[in-house]
């Protein structure tokens, strides 16, 4: 076999061409991380958002939207007195009457630009549905007021100063002061603004509201769901969830699928481009492999050592990518229809990018490779 110094310094001995490999590679692996990394954060938010222990209530046929539901403003009362063994505390029953509105925010306490915001209409017990939700400052919204989550900025693409507390913000023609902004990471609560249930429906207009959450404790699904049949009058439908959320994430399916056949459209355009350069540089070291031959290495431990050349070259744009992808997009929100997700670099992805850049070496090393061994050793001793 060839020693590995062999392949380092034939790697470095053309500097142009060891440069176009590695930002060649690194950028195709750079991409082959970040759509790893979009499709990660997607259904990763969307996975995080909807609790087991949680059923909505919701009108029949909005299974699929609950922005869409409307039911009556009686419905949580009622729900709370017929099914038991929902979970309290301190003696309150976790029942949480929303509504969820898309509607158009207005900064600058009127006067600035509008953007569509996502709205969640609550009462103080939401905090008993939601408890992944934390107050970071300020304090919960009560009427006239509205709490922002820690993406909403970022998802209405404004700087986090237009909605600090205490700034004044319009939905339709009322003026809402925010108390207060919260987390809850990793859900899509944490792009949305949550005010008063009744300034909500008053901003609405509108006498019903989307749906309510209840959390269990004892009672089961099924509990909830007799509910809903046994009350027909009110056209109820009851969904986990993570059910709920679960059905989004399907909707989101066919983006990710698109988002990956790109990201393999443009990795098969570099695997071809990389083939090219490839023969192009073992064209011209075809006597040189013959040579190394007749001396007494097989053409075994030849191929090996092109292949040692393309795995360094490799390794290199695989750091570089990572390096790019760690410093600039870890991190990096994107908004989508319903919240925000955060773009994460995890040792998973940076793993799936090393072996990404590993089978592009392999793939694209060995034809090449093939091509410069192949001929007969007087031939090749001959070539130009």
């Amino acid at each position: 076999m060839l020693p590995l110094s062999y392949a380092v310094r034939n790697l470095f001995r053309v500097p142009a061409r060891l440069l176009q490999i590695v930002l060649g590679g690194g950028l195709v692996i750079l991409l082959l991380m970040l759509a790893a990394a979009l499709s990660e954060g997607m259904d990763g938010v969307l996975r995080s958002s909807g609790s087991e222990k949680n059923i909505i209530v919701l009108g029949t046929g909005s299974e699929e939207s609950v922005e869409r539901s409307e039911i009556n403003a009686s419905v949580p009362s009622e729900l709370e007195a017929a099914v038991s063994g929902l979970e309290e505390v301190l003696g309150r029953a976790a029942v949480s009457p929303e509504i969820h509105y898309n509607g158009l925010l207005t900064l600058g306490g009127g006067a600035g630009d509008s953007r569509q915001a996502l709205f969640r209409g609550v009462t103080p017990a939401a905090l008993l549905v939601h408890p992944e939700v934390r107050l970071v400052e300020g304090t919960f919204p009560r009427a006239g007021e509205v709490m922002v989550g820690q993406l909403a900025a970022h998802r209405l693409g404004v700087g986090e100063a237009a909605l600090k507390p205490g700034t004044l913000v319009k939905v339709g023609s009322t003026s809402l002061r925010i108390s207060g902004i919260f987390q809850a990471p990793g859900t899509v609560m944490e792009a949305e603004l949550w005010a008063d249930l009744n300034d909500l429906r008053a901003i609405g207009q509108r006498d019903t509201i989307s749906c309510v959450v209840v959390r269990l404790d004892s009672a089961t699904f099924d509990d909830v769901e007799v509910f809903t049949l046994q009350r027909l009058d009110l056209e109820l439908a009851a969904i986990r969830e993570s059910d709920y959320y679960a059905k989004l994430a399907a909707f989101y399916t066919p983006l990710r699928i698109m988002t990956w056949v790109t990201a393999g459209l443009v990795v098969a355009g570099a695997v071809f481009g990389g083939m090219n350069t490839l023969y192009a540089a073992f064209a011209s070291r075809v006597r040189e492999m013959a040579t190394l031959q007749a001396v007494g290495y097989s053409r075994k431990a030849l191929a090996v050592s092109l292949l040692q050349e393309s795995l360094l070259a490799s390794l290199l744009g695989s750091l570089f990518a990572a390096v790019i992808a760690l410093a600039f997009a870890d991190g990096l929100s994107f908004p989508f229809s319903i919240g925000t997700f955060l773009l994460r670099i995890t040792p998973g992805i940076l793993g799936l990018g090393v072996l990404g850049g590993l089978a592009l070496a392999i793939i694209g090393t060995l034809p090449p490779a093939w091509t410069c061994l192949r001929p007969e050793l007087p031939a090749a001793l001959r070539s130009a």
